[in-house]
């Protein structure tokens, strides 16, 4: 396995063991406290583990290098996996509203002890370590799961906050609170989930992923080049496509044509991170059509 999908994996691991724990405390003692909006925060923490094992599985698949069929390689089911992590937060946002709306005219009231405050303390202070340690690897890695789940573990911040919040009104004798704090949790996963999707779906309809101006001018220092012209991107940060037309003088030879060609594409990689292949199509003209 490639050395960056390797390190991503372990850094999944390490964190579906720590959201695991997390869940946990959270959803065993909210059932014991009759709190809602406690378990409604545990099983957003569990969600983030199922989403660390989904990713685990989607970099081994990602991680294949590319072969008859892919000859793109296979960095795009990394982004599938991101977008069913996604799927999952929505879909448990839609579980912790309708058992919300259930609790409303019923007269359970949960309790609200020490532990309890201690617990969700103690659970946003491991989601803090999670999300920062998280987004920094992936930005480092330049990894999508990473980072789609670092945003996920991040919304458990406000979210554990939030029950903080609501655990403190239940203790003034407002138990209402409760659920309607769990129906803003189920909001915030909601919104997190579009923004996974959002920035996923940009991935799997190729857009463009680098200036045109920027890769001109690079293009445009390399000597014998007279235009640039149809540039296309695609792909993600670290997994960059691109192909463009160049205009070389009409009157020199195939080979002169192709040293420049390779020039333009070693200096592309060389100016813009994460670059995998440039695709130069050689175009003659003449010097008075150039001017």
């Amino acid at each position: 396995m490639d050395i960056r999908y390797r390190k991503i994996r372990n850094i999944m691991i390490l964190i579906l063991f720590l959201n695991l724990a997390v869940s946990v405390a959270k959803i065993s003692y909210g059932m014991l406290t009759n709190t809602l909006s406690m378990q409604s925060d545990g099983y957003h923490s569990l969600f983030d583990g199922v989403s660390n094992i989904v990713g685990i599985v989607g970099i081994q698949v990602a991680c294949k290098p590319p072969d008859a069929e892919h000859p793109y390689g296979h960095r795009k089911f990394e982004t599938l996996a991101s977008i069913f992590i996604a799927v999952l937060l929505i879909s448990v946002a839609f579980k912790i509203v309708s058992s919300a709306f259930s609790r409303f005219g019923s007269n359970d009231v949960p309790e609200v002890t020490l532990i309890s405050f201690l617990i969700m303390i103690g659970t946003m202070i491991v989601n803090y370590f999670v999300t920062t340690y998280e987004y920094r690897s992936g930005k480092k890695l330049q990894s999508e799961v990473l980072i789609a789940d670092s945003m996920h573990t991040k919304s458990d911040i406000y979210v554990s906050l939030s029950v903080i919040v609501g655990l403190i009104a239940i203790k003034a004798g407002f138990p209402i609170l409760d659920p309607l704090i769990a129906v803003v949790i189920a909001g915030v996963i909601i919104h997190a989930g579009y923004s996974i999707i959002k920035q996923s779906a940009s991935v799997l309809c190729d857009q463009s992923q680098l200036d045109p101006e920027d890769i001109c001018k690079v293009a445009y220092s390399v000597e014998g080049v007279l235009q640039c012209t149809t540039i296309r991107t695609r792909g993600v940060a670290g997994n960059i496509f691109m192909d463009m037309r160049l205009g070389v003088r009409h009157d020199i030879s195939i080979t002169e044509s192709h040293t420049i060609s390779h020039l333009v594409e070693n200096k592309l990689k060389e100016h813009f991170d994460g670059v995998q292949d440039v695709v130069i199509h050689i175009e003659p003209v003449s010097i008075e059509s150039a001017s």
